[in-house]
């Protein structure tokens, strides 16, 4: 079947056209020869899964590769294996060849027209293992131990992948939050997890400006009484407040440790917990998704081969946020297991120029980068000139992240960006899954590349697209994408997500029931080949720019405004950030709608949400959409955004809601089309 009514973006699949690279170095291979040795790896998947763990350094080997945890779909990887993860990021290198490789390259945020970085600081992975033993220490005679558990609300400097291999070395468990997130949300994390140390820092810089993060934090600690202490960084050098006996700064606090602090890595099970992050749901608080040790790493270390190529002499650079997992696993854990450079960066990626990452990658040389679909459609809007005005010809592979990337968009990053002779990918995978699971693979066997793709599932990963019974759909057409067996790196034991093991069967594994798939919330394609086309969320989480939103939390935020009665929020198609919300709001007797309070209302989810989440358009409505038993019909509130069908509507309490919000819409696109005339 061809590609033809399948879209993303507007752009037709191209699932026949095909680009080889025939230069490509070494094991570039047929679609069919890929497909038999997946189909062996999937066959055999716990043997295929044993010879990739054997690729690590454990303290001891597991004695058994699988087995079920106590909860429904959690599993146990490498039972009885003992390992850290923070040895693997660092004292294996540092008792090898690699002691003196550059780890670490950091660069702070631009602050003239030049595009020169205001800062620049270079770690060794001697340098780092010292200055993460000074940490450990440190954590270790404030109290940090074993299972003990520890927020992390911080800047995109060194000291926060510091800090995780820190406390990844003494066992402790983490959360990380991301940095843009308001005080609300921070507090909620550190309540869920109930740390008791909350590490932050004074402030950051963000386009020319000054963020004051302690602030932030100390609003949110108001609220966390399990929090005891507050170890803060000083990055930017600002006023704050620091609260006697609970605040302490953490260049004092190291100044007080022996130069030649040591902390043996405390000797962890492989499914021991390593962090939990917190990623947005549909209804309710988000989920505090859980990693171990063991399978994650392992998982990490294979992908970072088969995805990446990583040499000893490549310089990688990925752009996401260490808040994001992404940057946990492809930031700091992932390339560091392999003992690659790698860059990292502060600030914004068009401040002070639309030229700042292709200057970064001239400047130190970047051979693999990982970007997102997001920044390319915003990056192309500049035109080709801040890219050819930069020698890029350091390149050799580059792969996205966070949301399917549409054609146009693949091909300005293959031909513009990477000269026609890179491999470019689109990788497929999600906080859950640890690391990549459909993607191609040029370090392990490359396959012709089509524009827009996923590519096929990953050796061992067995991902299918099926309809609602778990059957597998037909070529071409629309269906679940779901992952059939257990793999490493997939939620962990005790629970897969903190403290709901129920909550965990229910949104991954009921949608289709009695057949124990996880189902990821993709809609996807599968097309004759095999390869797999991500074609969006079949859920009511939104992608915004790669950050998944929960619509329910978006809601909350809005209705949590004094002005507000009710609010529904959708997510509509953007050609950069690939989906954007709107709202649609009922506002309580005393308020008439108008500009100034749609811009308050903005302003109030910046301030109770963060940044990432405010609404594109705020439509006033009397009434909303609801099932008689008053749930709000979301789906109808988008597909009236979109122009879609609304479908079935049986259940709908009253028609004249869906009218009302039909018209409040229209009434915007007409107005907005008066203004492009």
């Amino acid at each position: 079947m061809s590609g033809e009514g399948v879209s993303f973006l507007g752009e037709p699949l191209p699932f026949s056209e095909y680009i080889e690279l025939p230069n490509w170095r070494h094991r570039h291979v047929g679609i069919e020869a890929y497909r038999e040795f997946w189909r062996r790896s999937v066959e055999n998947h716990e043997d295929f899964w044993a010879s990739v763990a054997r690729e690590i350094e454990w303290f001891s080997p597991w004695e058994k590769v699988l087995e079920k945890g106590e909860h429904p779909h959690v599993y146990r990887w490498f039972v009885g294996g003992k390992i850290n993860i923070s040895y693997l990021c660092l004292d294996k290198h540092v008792r090898g060849w690699r002691k003196n490789k550059l780890a670490l390259i950091w660069e702070g945020e631009p602050v003239d027209g030049k595009g020169e970085p205001r800062e620049v600081r270079k770690f060794t992975y001697y340098e780092l293992w010292r200055e993460i033993n000074k940490i450990a220490y440190m954590l270790k005679e404030l109290g940090i131990k074993r299972g003990d558990k520890v927020a992390l609300y911080m800047p995109m400097i060194p000291e926060l992948p510091m800090m995780l291999l820190a406390l990844a070395r003494l066992g402790a468990i983490f959360t990380v939050i991301f940095s843009g997130f308001s005080a609300e949300n921070l507090a909620i994390r550190i309540n869920d997890l109930g740390a008791s140390l909350l590490v932050t820092a004074d402030g950051f810089y963000r386009r020319g400006r000054l963020i004051n993060l302690k602030e932030v934090a100390d609003k949110a600690l108001e609220s966390t009484p399990s929090i005891e202490r507050v170890i803060v960084v000083k990055r930017a050098g600002n006023e704050v407040r620091m609260k006697q006996g609970r605040d302490l700064w953490l260049h004092e606090e190291l100044a007080k440790t022996p130069a030649a602090a040591y902390v043996e890595p405390e000797r962890m099970n492989s499914d021991d917990i390593l962090y939990v992050l917190y990623t947005s749901g549909t209804t309710g608080k988000p989920k505090g998704i859980i990693h171990d040790h063991g399978g994650y790493a392992v998982l990490l270390n294979a992908t970072m081969k088969w995805i990446f190529d990583i040499r000893d002499d490549d310089i990688y650079f990925c752009v996401a946020d260490i808040g994001w997992v992404t940057g946990h696993s492809y930031i700091v854990f992932g390339p560091m297991i392999a003992g690659a450079t790698l860059v990292m960066y502060e600030g914004s990626l068009d401040y002070p120029e639309p030229d700042r990452w292709w200057a970064m990658i001239e400047r130190y040389g970047v051979s693999v980068f990982y970007t997102t679909p997001t920044a390319v459609r915003m990056l192309m809007r500049f035109g080709e000139e801040p890219v050819k005005k930069h020698n890029l010809s350091t390149l050799r592979i580059i792969h996205s992240v966070g949301e399917p990337i549409n054609p146009s968009a693949w091909r300005w990053l293959y031909e513009v960006v990477g000269d026609s002779r890179c491999p470019v990918g689109s990788t497929w995978w999600m906080t859950e899954t640890g690391g990549i699971m459909i993607s191609h693979a040029p370090g392990l066997m490359l396959v012709p590349l089509k524009p827009g793709t996923n590519g096929m599932p990953l050796p061992g990963v067995d991902a299918d697209v099926v309809d609602e019974n778990g059957e597998p759909v037909k070529p071409g057409e629309r269906g679940l994408l779901v992952i059939k067996k257990p793999w490493p790196g997939m939620p962990a034991p005790p629970t897969g997500m903190w403290g709901e093991p129920e909550r965990y069967r229910q949104v991954y594994f009921e949608k289709i029931k009695d057949r124990g798939f996880f189902f990821s919330g993709d809609y996807a394609v599968k097309d004759g080949d095999g390869y797999i086309w991500v074609a969006g969320r079949a859920d009511e989480v939104l992608k915004v720019a790669g950050h998944r939103i929960g619509t329910y939390e978006l809601e909350s935020a809005l209705v949590s405004h004094k002005a507000v009665a009710e609010a529904a929020v959708a997510g509509v198609p953007d050609e950069v950030k690939g989906e954007v919300p709107i709202a649609y709001v009922v506002l309580k007797e005393g308020y008439k709608p108008g500009p100034e309070i749609a811009e308050e209302l903005k302003r109030w989810v910046k301030e109770s949400f963060g940044p990432i989440a405010v609404p594109s358009n705020v439509f006033f409505v009397s009434k909303l959409p609801k099932t008689r038993s008053g749930k709000i019909m979301r789906r109808l509130v988008k597909a009236v955004a979109v122009g879609k069908p609304l479908g079935d509507v049986t259940t709908l309490e009253d028609e004249a809601a869906v009218e009302e919000v039909r018209q409040a819409y229209e009434e915007f696109t007409k107005a907005l089309r008066g203004q492009k005339t």
